[in-house]
């Protein structure tokens, strides 16, 4: 059953937690999505697949914006952008992926956040903010993550919302042009 389910002109869910506020991406977020990832290019990209070289145009964001859209509509993923709650400014972004139903109900967790943004509670908030929903309105019964050993500062926000490292994964994803070891939680 597809619970997230997007038609023209839908919004999707609105996710609020205490300072973010979750909701699907949409092509007018086009402008403050490229420049905060820009600014944040260098901050993110250990920790990233290499970006396509047209990644902040608007044409790409097209591509992206509809890839979501059929993700959500075949249920196989839920994307949203996080947003400051005080301001509604776009500071970072959080996708559930490759979910799966029938015998797993499972999907998996990532995140990014602006460079400016970092540091601050707000993607322990978006994390924290989206488990409910993941567990609640969409029915799932496992959410699984998975943080490259190195990045400590995303093992601690997995651990401190609740996740536990289940194992170590060699060589599991295609991060800034190289296979990396990663952490595995659920």
């Amino acid at each position: 059953m597809t619970l997230l389910r997007v038609v023209v002109g839908d919004t999707g869910p609105v996710l609020r937690g205490a300072r973010v506020v979750l909701r699907l991406p949409t092509m007018a977020d086009h402008a403050a999505w490229a420049e905060i990832r820009a600014d944040s290019r260098e901050f993110l990209r250990p920790w990233e697949p290499s970006w396509p070289s047209d990644d902040l145009t608007r044409a790409a964001f097209r591509r992206r914006i509809k890839r979501y859209h059929r993700d959500v509509r075949e249920d196989t993923g839920a994307p949203f952008f996080v947003y400051r709650a005080s301001d509604d400014r776009l500071i970072g972004g959080l996708t559930l992926t490759a979910i799966r139903r029938g015998v797993a109900q499972a999907c998996s967790l990532g995140y990014w956040m602006g460079v400016h943004y970092a540091s601050q509670g707000y993607m322990s908030d978006a994390v924290r903010t989206v488990i409910p929903h993941v567990f609640g309105e969409m029915r799932l019964h496992r959410l699984e993550a998975a943080s490259m050993p190195t990045n400590t500062r995303s093992i601690s926000l997995l651990e401190n919302a609740g996740f536990t490292r289940e194992g170590f994964a060699r060589r599991y994803l295609l991060i800034d042009g190289k296979w990396q070891d990663h952490v595995l939680f659920a």
